[in-house]
């Protein structure tokens, strides 16, 4: 994992706190600490935290609707992405599908209140494909079985790798990501969808339309803001996405005024 942490923290509201902690917590195995109503949980190496704001009365954002579409947590090699497959495979987890996208592998999960989550695993940048950045093609899931036995939780070194948000238009999160924030496009070519990144990676937020322009009602549940370590040369700020989440940048060597 040699790219810089770039995505530092998010914050979900929750309408039902003990389901979600049964998965994030227990699960996955991220450890937790409460200040009632807001729950950190956070691999044992500390490199992100997902906060989760408990609000009982909190409308369920249907789906597909604009806001998250899946947050995507980095691990550090094949046997650790297998020994987490097979725990939620085995737990009997919502489990959407998997794919290779010559960058990585990635699987795709939704927690019990429908948020999309990816593991994945970065293939070397060496072996990154040469023409278009990231394609969409079948995963082996048995031979990736074959790489852990026995299920296994979220290893410490467990980083938070990047957002994907579905958006009413992408010039919107063209002008926020690539414009305001200094993001390189680094796919165009994938249908109704757009990536960005800093540092050279492959993408730090993706932003597509494939929700069309429903809405989620106010005060539901799902994304409510994110933190981001930029780049030094980025102005930070405290500053709403193309969502309506709230973003905080930081920058490297610097803060929020």
């Amino acid at each position: 994992m040699g790219f810089p942490l770039r995505l530092q923290s998010l914050t979900l509201r929750v309408r039902a706190l003990e389901p979600m902690l049964a998965f994030y917590r227990d699960l996955l195995g991220l450890k937790h600490e409460a200040d009632p109503p807001r729950h950190r949980l956070f691999p044992e190496g500390g490199a992100f935290s997902l906060f989760l704001l408990h609000d009982p009365q909190a409308p369920l954002r249907p789906y597909p609707s604009v806001g998250l579409y899946h947050v995507a947590l980095l691990l550090p090699h094949r046997k650790a992405l297998a020994g987490v497959f097979r725990r939620l495979w085995e737990a009997g987890a919502h489990f959407e599908g998997a794919a290779d996208h010559g960058v990585s592998e990635a699987l795709y999960f939704r927690d019990p209140e429908g948020s999309g989550l990816e593991l994945y695993r970065d293939r070397p940048e060496g072996a990154w494909p040469k023409g278009p950045l990231m394609f969409t093609a079948p995963l082996n899931l048995e031979r990736l079985l074959l790489e852990a036995p026995h299920p296994a939780p979220l290893p410490p070194e467990t980083r938070l790798g990047h957002l994907h948000l579905h958006v009413e238009r992408l010039e919107e999160a063209e002008a926020f990501f690539a414009g305001r924030l200094g993001m390189a496009v680094t796919l165009r070519t994938y249908p109704g969808a757009l990536f960005f990144a800093w540092d050279g990676y492959h993408h730090h937020m993706g932003a597509n339309t494939w929700a069309g322009q429903g809405k989620a009602p106010p005060g539901a549940t799902g994304l409510l803001s994110y933190t981001l370590l930029a780049p030094r040369g980025v102005a930070p700020g405290r500053l709403l996405d193309p969502t309506g989440a709230r973003v905080e940048v930081l920058t490297e060597g610097g803060g929020v005024p």
